[in-house]
């Protein structure tokens, strides 16, 4: 299963979330249809970007709480800047993680293309 984690400065376009996504699954290797889920922070659920950018590719979007963004954080890269502002080091790279399951393991890191940021983590398919 791959996830893709998604972060963005407000007001992100879907068409800028998806150039992101598109660009880290081009930088793994996967094809386009690859994608199982979209996570993102949960006080980014409000962002439509992410939502259209979901939407338009058929996945789930998955919501991750902020106790488990910063669980699956100490296993992301680490921005200062976006610790100051979201309290961990990697939005996109901790809810890849997180939404991932703890098996899960980064396949692209945070790769940051204009206002939106995307990692991939591949975890176990669930049951």
């Amino acid at each position: 299963m791959i996830v893709a984690g998604v972060g963005c400065r407000r007001g992100t376009s879907a068409a800028e979330i998806e150039t992101a996504i598109a660009a880290a699954l081009a930088q793994a290797g996967l094809a386009s249809h690859a994608l199982d889920l979209l996570a993102t922070a949960a006080f980014k659920g409000d962002e439509p970007g992410i939502v259209a950018a979901a939407a338009a590719r058929g996945v789930d979007l998955i919501l991750v709480a902020q106790p488990d963004l910063e669980r699956a954080g100490g296993r992301a890269t680490h921005s200062r800047r976006v610790a100051e502002l979201t309290g961990v080091g990697s939005v996109a790279e901790a809810a890849a993680l997180a939404a991932g399951g703890p098996a899960a393991r980064l396949v692209v890191p945070r790769l940051v293309i204009g206002p939106a940021t995307c990692a991939l983590a591949r975890a176990e398919a669930p049951p």
